[in-house]
Parts: C-alpha cells; sequence; structure tokens
C-alpha cells in the first residue's frame, strides 16, 4: 500500500505527459519539414482508394491448383508488407486469378515486386557469413579484443607456437575467403541432405583425412550459355566450382556482399531472383546468414513432389526428427545427382548448395552424399510449422508460375468514406453518452473524465501520425472503430478509480488519504484489466491479416495510452483538486460529498474537516420535530383521552418555555 504520509507530486507527472505530448508532435513536425511526414495519418484502402492489380497465371497445359494460389498470395504478401505498404488487401478471384489492391498511389517498385514471379532454384554456396555488413563485424570483433584480456609477449609467443604459427598472419581481404581455410557457414545449425536411405559413403565422396593434402584441380572457367539454355541442363554439371574457379571473387561482388545487411528487413524483400548465369549476394529468409551463391544449377520446376515427414535412416527406420522430402523427375534426378556427387566431401562452405525462392535462401543443406535416384531428404532442427512451410515452398515454388497483368485500374473510395461518415457519427454520439453520464453520476468531478478523454484522444492522434510516417501504418474503417471503442473503454479505469476513492470516503478517510489509498487499490485493477485488453489485441493481430490487423493494432495503441493518461494525468488531476477547498469540504456538487455517499456521522467524524457540532445546531428544528412526533406515537398507544392528551401537551408546552428562558437568562 502507497505511503499516504510522503507527500505527492503530481507536477512531475503532468510535466513527464506533456513532454512525451510534445516530442511526439515536435517529431512529426520535423518529419513534415524534413520529410515526407503530415499532419493526418494516410488512410488505407476503404478510405483513400488505390490500385486495383489483377494478375493471371500463364501456364499451358497445366491446371493451377489452388495450394499454389495460396502459396503465391503468401509471397507476394510478404514482399508488399516488407516495403512498409500496410492494409494491402491480397486475395484470390476464382480459381485462377490473384487480386492486388494497394492504397494510395503505390510507386513503380511496389507494383514491379507484386508483378514478378516467384522462381525455386538451386545454386552452389561460394561464401556464407554473418548477415551484418563486415565493417560492423570489425568494429564488434575490435570492441571484444579492447575489452578482452591482454597477453604479454611471451604468452603469445607461446600462443603462435601452439596454433603453428598463424597467430601472425594477415586477415584475408575483406569479402574474400581464406583459401586455406575456408570459412565454416555462419549457421552451423544448417540442415544436412541426402538420400532417402543413405548408403554408406563411398571412396569419391569421403573428405581427406588428416594429413592428406586434397587432390588439386586445374582451375575452370565458367562455361558460356547459349541464349536458349535451360538451367539445369546435363551438358556441363556442376557449372559452378567456387573451389576451383576463381572468377566468381570480382570486386564488385564482393563489395556488394561486404555492404549488404540482412538484418534489415527492407533487404530480405525478394522478388529479384538474380541472373540465372551468374553469381549473386543473397541473404537468408530469417536474416541469419547472407550468401554469395553461384549461378543456377537447376531450375525448381523439376521437383515433382515435396512432403514432410520423420526421418528415416538407412535402415529403414524411422526417427522421432522431422525432415523434409523432394522428390526430382527423370531430368532433375540426373542433375541433381551429379551436382551432390561434386559437391559431397567438399570443405565449408562449398559441401553445401542452396534452395532459393524469390531471391532469399530458403536452406542451405549439406550434402553428405550424392542423391542419385532423384528422391532426397533434408533433415535438421525443424519444428512440424517449419518443416511444413519448407515442404510447402518446394512443392508450390516448383511449378513456374508466372503471372501477367491482366487490368491494372484505380478504385474509388466513395463507400468507404460514407462508412467513414457514419461510424465516425456512431462513435461520437457513444463518446457523449459517455460524457453526459459522467457528469450526472459523478457531477464536478466528471469533468476529469471529459479532460482524461480529451488528452486521450490529443495522444492517440499524435501517436498515428507518427506511426503513419515512420512505419508506413494507413488507418482503415476498422481501425477507426477501434479507436473509438478504446477511448470508451478508457472511461472504465476512470469509473474504477473514482468508486474506489468513494469507498474509502465511506470508511471515513479524508479526501486527501483516499485519494491515495484508493488509487493504490484501484491500479492492480485497472493495470490487470488493461492486460486483458492488451492481450486480446496481440492475438489479434498475430492471427488475422488485412483490415483487422489494423482493428487490432489501434486497439492495442488505445489501451496503452489510457495506461499512460490514468498514471500520469488522471491520478495527479485528482490530487490536486483534493486539496482545493470546494472538493475537499464536500461540496454537493463536488462529486464527493460524505452525505450523499451515505456515510452516517459516526462512521464519519471527523472526515473532511467537517464541524459536527455546527452541523448538529442546524439540524435541531429536524430534531425537536421528530421528537414530538414519537411523543404523540407513544401517547396513542397508551389509550389516553384527547383531553389528556391535550394536557399533557400543555404541560410540555409550558417546561419547554420556561427551559428556553432560563437558557437565555443564563
Amino acid at each position: 500500500m502507497a505511503s499516504i504520509d510522503k507527500k505527492p507530486r503530481p507536477g512531475r507527472r503532468f510535466l513527464a505527459l506533456g513532454a512525451f505530448i510534445v516530442i511526439i508532435f515536435a517529431l512529426v513536425g520535423a518529419g513534415a519539414v524534413w520529410s515526407n511526414a503530415t499532419w493526418s495519418p494516410k488512410l488505407a484502402l476503404d478510405l483513400e482508394g488505390g490500385t486495383s492489380i489483377i494478375l493471371e497465371p500463364q501456364l499451358e497445359d497445366q491446371q493451377v491448383t489452388r495450394e499454389q494460389l495460396q502459396q503465391a498470395v503468401a509471397i507476394i504478401r510478404q514482399r508488399v508488407d516488407s516495403t512498409g505498404v500496410s492494409e494491402a488487401e491480397i486475395s484470390t478471384q476464382g480459381d485462377r486469378n490473384i487480386v492486388v489492391n494497394l492504397p494510395g498511389n503505390p510507386d513503380e517498385e511496389t507494383r514491379n515486386l507484386v508483378r514478378s514471379s516467384a522462381q525455386l532454384a538451386f545454386r552452389r554456396v561460394a561464401l556464407v557469413g554473418a548477415p551484418t555488413p563486415l565493417d560492423q563485424q570489425q568494429q564488434e570483433d575490435k570492441a571484444q579484443e579492447d575489452t578482452g584480456p591482454k597477453l604479454s609477449e611471451e604468452d603469445q609467443k607461446k600462443l603462435d607456437e601452439l596454433l603453428g604459427g598463424q597467430g601472425g598472419q594477415g586477415q584475408p581481404e575483406q569479402g574474400a575467403p581464406q583459401q586455406d581455410q575456408p570459412q565454416e557457414p555462419a549457421n552451423p545449425g544448417s540442415s544436412n541432405i541426402r538420400p532417402v536411405a543413405q548408403p554408406a559413403p563411398s571412396e569419391e565422396g569421403k573428405e581427406p583425412q588428416q594429413g592428406e593434402q586434397p587432390e588439386q584441380k586445374p582451375e575452370e572457367k565458367p562455361s558460356k550459355l547459349p541464349e536458349d539454355f535451360e538451367p539445369g541442363s546435363q551438358d556441363d554439371v556442376p557449372r559452378f566450382k567456387p573451389e576451383d574457379q576463381q572468377s566468381w571473387m570480382d570486386s564488385k561482388l564482393l563489395e556488394e556482399y561486404a555492404k549488404l545487411d540482412c538484418t534489415k528487413p527492407e533487404n530480405r524483400v525478394g522478388g529479384d531472383s538474380g541472373p540465372r548465369d551468374e553469381p549473386m549476394v543473397s541473404c537468408d529468409q530469417t536474416g541469419e546468414a547472407k550468401y554469395i551463391l553461384g549461378p543456377v544449377e537447376l531450375a525448381g520446376s523439376h521437383v515433382k513432389d515435396a512432403s514432410f515427414g520423420f526421418e528415416s535412416t538407412s535402415q529403414g527406420t524411422q526417427t522421432n526428427r522431422l525432415a523434409v522430402t523432394m522428390e526430382f523427375d527423370d531430368f532433375g534426378r540426373e542433375v541433381f545427382g551429379k551436382v551432390t556427387s561434386a559437391v559431397t566431401g567438399a570443405q565449408p562452405p562449398y559441401n553445401q548448395f542452396a534452395i532459393v525462392l524469390d531471391g532469399l535462401v530458403l536452406s542451405a543443406p549439406v550434402s553428405q552424399s550424392a542423391v542419385t535416384d532423384g528422391r532426397a531428404q533434408i533433415t535438421g532442427s525443424f519444428s512440424e510449422e517449419e518443416a511444413s512451410t519448407l515442404a510447402n515452398q518446394l512443392k508450390n515454388g516448383a511449378l513456374p508460375i508466372s503471372f501477367k497483368v491482366q487490368s491494372e485500374q484505380q478504385i474509388s473510395p466513395t463507400l468507404g468514406a460514407d462508412y467513414l461518415k457514419v461510424g465516425l457519427i456512431t462513435g461520437g454520439i457513444g463518446l457523449l453518452l459517455v460524457v453526459v453520464y459522467s457528469l450526472l453520476q459523478y457531477r464536478v468531478l466528471g469533468l476529469v473524465t471529459v479532460s482524461s478523454l480529451v488528452v486521450a484522444g490529443v495522444l492517440t492522434w499524435g501517436l498515428l501520425l507518427f506511426v503513419s510516417w515512420r512505419y508506413g501504418y494507413r488507418l482503415s474503417l476498422a481501425g477507426v472503430a477501434g479507436i473509438i471503442i478504446g477511448i470508451g473503454m478508457a472511461a472504465d479505469s476512470f469509473i474504477v478509480y473514482f468508486e474506489r476513492v468513494r469507498d474509502e470516503l465511506r470508511d471515513g478517510r479524508k479526501l486527501l488519504s483516499a485519494v491515495e489509498v484508493g488509487w493504490d487499490r484501484a491500479r492492480r485493477t485497472i493495470y490487470a484489466s488493461k492486460a486483458v485488453n492488451m492481450l486480446a489485441a496481440v492475438i489479434l493481430f498475430i492471427l488475422a491479416v488485412g483490415s483487422v490487423r489494423g482493428f487490432a493494432f489501434t486497439l492495442g495503441l488505445t489501451v496503452i495510452v489510457d495506461v499512460v493518461i490514468v498514471v500520469l494525468f488522471t491520478h495527479p488531476m485528482l490530487q490536486v483538486l483534493a486539496r482545493t477547498r470546494f472538493f475537499g469540504e464536500g461540496h454537493p456538487m463536488s462529486g464527493m460529498d460524505p452525505r450523499q455517499l451515505g456515510v452516517k456521522p459516526e462512521a464519519y467524524r471527523g472526515a473532511m474537516g467537517l464541524d459536527l457540532d455546527k452541523a448538529r445546531k442546524k439540524s435541531t428544528g429536524r430534531s425537536h420535530k421528530e421528537a414530538k412526533r414519537r411523543e404523540e406515537s407513544r401517547t396513542r398507544k397508551s389509550g389516553q383521552t384527547l383531553a389528556e392528551r391535550k394536557a399533557a401537551e400543555r404541560k410540555a408546552s409550558s417546561v419547554d418555555t420556561k427551559t428556553q428562558t432560563t437558557e437565555e437568562d443564563a
């Protein structure tokens, strides 16, 4: 329980709230001057209109399945969301087309991301490393060295001798791998690939034993491809041999690799599958690693099927580990067998090949043995969701689903604007009813509720402007509904607080004490209630898509604003009002009058500084009439006659007159 002896300082909380609001609007103002911020939030498709693009798949003699369409929808949605465009609507139309509705006037880059098709390909890995830029990695390594223990010259010499004289060697050039010691994969927990029924390792696929020197092969140049070459041709497989060829380490490619930061979502948008006959730089789809990959060895169109289940050992028994199995057609079986035969037994990372979808690396498994039967099994630390997702990506990305733009047109926001007008009117009526109820129930104290709602609205508006500018959020009709509901629910916190203070007054506390004790008990209820509301908003935001996520976002935002307002405005305001004479003396219009709360004088002696003797003198007249009425009632019950009662009244009247005269003489 909060100590009521400690003097409250509401001014500090007012100052903190004011500073927070000023900072928010100052940032938005600076963005309006030097950036693209505006003083009104960006509107979503249903309120502003936008661009509608209808995509039609181009397939010859093949029927598009619903699974393929759903996979394409998921890829396009990932692309659009990664660009910062929110409230986009992506859905299927019939059993063939995909409809993409983008709010506002999207730029050409966003349009190209929607139009481009997702292609699956298999590429060899030439280099793999941490996802951050190399200069950042060097700074982190240097910081660790500076903070680490320093070795003396003698200890350093001993360490160099133990390491075989490597301690004094220079570091390789940025972006270039060491030739004697190729880099280990940045993701040591990456998956492995082998046949479904793994045979014993062959002599050809064995790694060189310790002390043996690997066979040196003459350097070969990448083969030049004809214009009509299909990735996966059997004429020259594998096409890319990074352990022998050094031509891929050109300065432009290495510079791109060194500067690439795969931790940024905008670098994991996808949509650019890269040149099929040249090396490329790519990010892992989770942002955990970045790669330099060779040309396309095999197109994903040759994956006939993919599924996930439990791993099968070489003896045919199943384990409790999940694995993804993929099956190739006849052409893919020959090419994949040659590729895995070439990479098996090579030093890392040359023993890996990447599965690339939409320009992003889905997985880069290590080849444990040659897969010559066309059925490969990818193993690793998969969860069921991860294994299912990878299997769907392999299966649905396998077919070359190319899209052409069937139509592209502007859509009108007229219907959404009408709905917005009706929604704002309805919300205004609801908030007006909240204000009327607060004034009737709490009288002047209800103005605290009104002012708190006004401040909450101002803060919510500022936060909407900020997230609209910095994170591309767009306000939809569902988002407006979330704001109205959230601000209306904010009144619950004020009511819980006020009623708790009233309960303390009924127990005989002074108003200053009741405010502090009531707040200490009410805030636990408020926090628990808002935690439940926030949990519902977070779950809804994670599970929902489209405009429903906009509703969940604004609902969660108003929950946070509600807690901030009740802590930094409502409670300090009540602390200030409790010190005023109007509220402190319990004025009937204050909403804190103890007599209107049903407080008995015996239980309220001394509370709020009331003068009970003065109140008793004011009520003498009412007490005399009440005593006379009770006396008449007793007389009637005793059976006295009318004459006897009148005589008794005259006697009582004369006694009262004498008593009053005596008091005046005294």
